[in-house]
């Protein structure tokens, strides 16, 4: 197949990630190009806004509006996406809003911030592609209110990532089509903040705001923190309806989460991804004496209570009764083989073997040729014979993976890996209309407040969560999942609606123009599983 390049000669190393204090009216320059970056021990070719990976955090005033300008000198023509932002369509970042940026191109665009809370910039093009390649970036908008958040000592941006490496490279992206289009790329080396060994330090009694955004392609992480206490203060945009003491918090692929973190005594914290199976070490923190002055200990036993979110739950009561207004099924087809090619297997549960086609009754999963599977994991292990160490859960109880409606590891890497938009098709659909991905026509009026429903199908060739991403024209609460109203309200622009469940959510539609909906799993955004919807002014 055509490739993206992998080599590194003559390709200048990645810096250290720079935070940027801009102001309303201030101009920006991001420059997209290849840069080399030490990796589990191996030197390979990633990609980089101004260098570095993560690219530059921007820290911009609530209310400011800024000019960014973005030269590509990377592999292929892209667009940059200001992931969560309520801002003019036209510089939404899509290929719907704006012509491709060549490459040797630039383009102009002017960026609104109008919310407080963690944001992020990534490619809308390939997005498989160039965020597993490192184009990522975070996005910090300070309130316009100083007592929005509760005080802290200071505060931490870090993403949380995961890369698939192979014969010291990253594992090889075709130009010309995506594969892991069944259950997405799932890495094999885990990176926090851009790095694989990430050491911090914080001092006894200190409390740290840490934003967390998972810029994985499809890892959801179960974020906790060893040695240290942790409370949940906001989302994808502010702070939530209560605060709350959480042992970890469940992050899906385009979310954010904004924890205040206690580190109550001197030693080792350990920030780490808890999954049935095992936790796995992200971060190590340092936690040194002296304690910290001031202490705020005190203050991080107070839960405070968001007022505009508490009267939104009154003025929900009504809508959470009401039929939705529009209606999504998340619904996968599958054609991987003949269909008298028996026996038939399930490539997640191996032991279910049958002799005429059907569908797994562990998972949902339509079983697939038994010599297909066979032939896929040959063809796997002859080609990269190092993978069954980087997924050694493979050989684990498979059905452990799949907990809580979420796919926490690939469970079957060899037939996922073949999957392509040829042979594998994740869909949305209106159940109204039966219209699928992009035939599909929504419009709204501005200043609408809009019931959506998100039925995630368990009759589907393979049943699996989807990160549900809304782009600017608005933004959302979650009403309730599988009827059981939401406990604790949040302003979002993403939704993890697990395997089977059914969520409601209320859009509350703010701005005109013409946007973007789709699947977070940047390879099923990449199969088709999204669609473009239009809002009139009011």
């Amino acid at each position: 197949m055509d490739r993206f390049p992998t080599a590194t000669e003559g390709l200048p190393a990645a810096v250290v990630t720079e935070t940027l204090d801009l102001a309303n009216g201030d101009r920006l320059q991001l420059e997209i190009a290849p840069v080399t970056k030490r990796v589990a021990g191996e030197t390979v070719r990633m990609l980089a806004y101004n260098g570095s990976i993560p690219g530059p955090t921007l820290r911009v005033p609530q209310g400011a509006e800024i000019e960014v300008t973005v030269v590509n000198r990377g592999d292929m023509e892209t667009t940059v996406h200001w992931h969560g932002l309520r801002l003019d369509y036209r510089s939404d970042g899509t290929h719907e809003t704006q012509a491709p940026i060549p490459v040797g191109g630039s383009y102009s665009c002017r960026v609104a911030f109008p919310d407080p809370g963690v944001y992020w910039y990534h490619p809308h093009i390939r997005e498989d592609y160039g965020q597993e390649m490192g184009l990522y970036g975070n996005v910090l908008v300070v309130p316009s209110d100083l007592g929005y958040w509760g005080p802290v000592n200071r505060e931490l941006l870090l993403t949380l990532d995961d890369v698939l490496l192979e014969d010291g490279a990253i594992a090889p992206f075709s130009r010309d089509e995506t594969n892991y289009v069944a259950m997405g790329r799932f890495g094999n080396v885990m990176l926090i903040s851009g790095e694989p060994d990430l050491s911090l330090e914080a001092r006894a009694g200190e409390v740290v705001r840490l934003y967390l955004t998972n810029t994985a392609n499809t890892r959801v992480f179960n974020a906790g923190i060893a040695g240290a206490r942790t409370k949940l203060v906001g989302g994808d945009s502010g702070r939530c309806e209560h605060e709350e003491l959480v042992d970890s918090v469940v992050i899906a692929p385009s979310e954010r989460a904004v924890v205040e973190v206690l580190f109550d005594r001197p030693g080792r914290a350990t920030l780490e991804n808890r999954t049935p199976l095992r936790s796995t070490p992200l971060a190590v923190v340092t936690v040194a004496d002296p304690p910290v002055e001031p202490s705020l200990a005190a203050r991080f036993e107070e839960l405070r209570v968001d007022p505009e979110l508490a009267a939104e739950r009154e003025r929900l009561a009504p809508m959470l009764r009401a039929e939705p207004g529009k209606t999504l099924a998340l619904v996968a087809e599958m054609d991987m083989g003949a269909a008298d090619a028996g026996p038939y297997a399930c490539p997640m549960h191996p032991e279910v073997v049958r002799d005429a086609p059907g569908s797994c009754p562990e998972c949902g999963m339509k079983l697939l040729p038994a010599a297909l599977i066979a032939e896929a994991g040959d063809e796997h292990a002859h080609e990269h014979d190092h993978h069954e160490h980087a997924h050694e859960h493979e050989h684990h109880g498979h059905h452990d993976h799949e907990a809580g409606g979420i796919e926490w590891e690939d469970d079957m890497v060899a037939v996922n890996r073949m999957t392509t938009p040829a042979n594998t098709r994740w869909k949305l659909i209106d159940r109204e209309t039966g219209a699928e991905n992009a035939d599909i026509d929504w419009r709204f009026v501005v200043g609408e407040r809009v019931k959506i429903r998100l039925v995630n199908e368990m009759d589907s060739d393979h049943p699996m969560h989807h990160p549900f991403h809304v782009h600017g024209a608005g933004r959302f609460l979650i009403l309730s999942r599988d009827g059981v109203p939401e406990p604790n309200l949040v302003w979002k622009d993403s939704v993890l609606v697990r395997t089977g469940e059914t969520v409601d959510l209320m859009l509350e539609v703010t701005n005109a123009g013409i946007w973007m909906a789709h699947c977070h799993i940047a390879e099923h955004h990449e199969s088709g599983m999204m669609f473009s919807f239009r809002v009139d002014p009011a």
